[in-house]
């Protein structure tokens, strides 16, 4: 190992194989329930859980701990209403011909379309940011490395921390995005990823009836 600053490694308790088992089936069982929710009540969410989800991103691994990632949290209604007639207009598109019609047919049965009014009626919009170089004070280029990836990854572990928090989510990709940066004011140096709803799901929302692929097609084993 290179020389370096480093610490003794803390958080991993010394549990029987039993009790790893157990921690690791009630999570995947808490997790089983989390959907992707297009119908959103406008009920306050404490900002404390939000803030909490996105320091659980933060801890995400990435490339050469360059953390290229920034989160912008949408709370005012002005903004909110802005980003929604940008992402609706890029949504026209793509339902009105931009799309295969591959792409339509996969999409059908989640019933999808143009109008996404979740921008507005959820109380908060979490946009992911993937920073491809970073900047010194200075305004020089700090090289960062699979950002991509690790900014995948804190997205997943953001999910995770809102939906263990009670809070329903949706991820959400117009593309191009190049607008969310336009309208939150931010560097050059970052492109959009995603915006993730989250809040309360309205009363009587439903979700598409889906299925899972079973455990075996998703895993192998040597």
């Amino acid at each position: 190992m290179s020389a370096g600053t480093f610490e003794p490694l803390k958080g991993y308790d010394e549990l029987t194989n039993a009790q790893r088992v157990s921690r690791a089936e009630h999570f995947s069982k808490a997790m089983e329930n989390r959907r992707t929710v297009r119908d959103f009540s406008d009920k306050p969410v404490p900002r404390e859980i939000i803030d909490c989800a996105i320091r659980t991103a933060g801890l995400a691994p990435n490339g050469a701990n360059m953390q290229p990632w920034h989160f912008v949290v949408v709370s005012d209604p002005e903004i909110k209403a802005k980003i929604r007639a940008a992402a609706e207009e890029e949504e026209r598109a793509f339902y009105g011909g931009k799309a295969s019609d591959e792409w339509l047919e996969a999409l059908a049965p989640l019933g999808t379309d143009a109008n996404k009014p979740f921008l507005e009626t959820a109380p908060y919009l979490i946009v992911v940011f993937q920073q491809s170089y970073g900047l010194t004070e200075a305004g020089e280029r700090v090289k960062h490395y699979y950002v991509q990836e690790s900014v995948g990854i804190a997205c997943g572990f953001l999910l995770s921390a809102l939906h263990m928090a009670g809070l329903a989510t949706l991820t959400h990709t117009p593309s191009p995005m190049g607008f969310l940066r336009d309208i939150l004011r931010r560097p050059k140096n970052e492109k959009a990823m995603m915006i993730i709803v989250a809040g309360h799901p309205a009363k009587g929302a439903q979700v598409p009836r889906i299925s899972k692929k079973p455990f075996d097609e998703i895993c192998s084993s040597f």
